[in-house]
């Protein structure tokens, strides 16, 4: 059996990168997916007619090379496509209370859209979108 998980989304700030004292890197970064909110089978609206969608924030660890290659060109609103697995973990806290976490452990991330400090260079040094095979 397998834990296999792959998100689309927006990230919502930049990365956070950080090394351990053996000296692996650790990446980690908020991923917003959205979907629109159901009611009775049929996708909710506003008083606009615009679509209410609900988001749903997801922790993504990223390691070593991954986790440098995602610090040094992924930032804010930059649209990506995580592979990973699920990791849940529990602790106790400092008050002996029971926590527990959940987090996405990417293998993979691929880019969806630029970052935008790139707007302005050539697109051939971008990754399409269509060319990630699924």
């Amino acid at each position: 059996m397998q834990s296999i998980v792959i998100l689309a989304g927006n990230i919502d700030q930049n990365p956070e990168a950080r090394t351990t004292q053996g000296g692996s890197q650790i990446t980690n970064f908020s991923l917003a997916t959205s979907r629109p909110r159901l009611s009775e089978g049929r996708v909710m609206r506003d008083d606009n007619g615009y679509r209410v969608m609900d988001t749903e924030w997801h922790r993504i660890t990223c390691f070593n090379g991954l986790g440098k290659t995602v610090t040094e060109y992924c930032e804010k609103g930059m649209k990506v496509l995580a592979h990973g697995r699920i990791h849940y973990s529990k602790w106790i806290d400092s008050m002996g209370i029971d926590r527990y976490g959940c987090e996405i452990i990417a293998e993979k991330v691929d880019f969806l859209s630029r970052p935008k400090s790139a707007e302005g260079e050539a697109p051939e040094l971008v990754d399409r979108a269509d060319e990630i095979p699924f």
